[in-house]
């Protein structure tokens, strides 16, 4: 369950910096041109960090903590 909502979360936060890049939420920031910028940068690179330590498997858990192992 843990690895569905990280790919879930993965997938909304690089969809979100998606949709700040394309302008979609230019009715929100109609004169902040720069936002939709560093928004969407922001979004889209943390989006891929996560996706990084998904997939390494490096994101200590409930039940997989690094101090845990004997």
């Amino acid at each position: 369950m843990r690895n569905i909502f990280g790919i879930i979360m993965i997938i909304i936060y690089v969809g979100v910096g998606i949709l700040f890049f394309c302008g979609f939420f230019d009715i929100l920031f109609p004169s902040w041109g720069w936002m939709r910028w560093v928004a969407g940068g922001l979004f889209t690179a943390y989006g891929l960090w996560r996706a990084y330590r998904q997939l390494k498997g490096i994101e200590p858990g409930y039940g997989n903590d690094r101090d845990m192992i004997e």
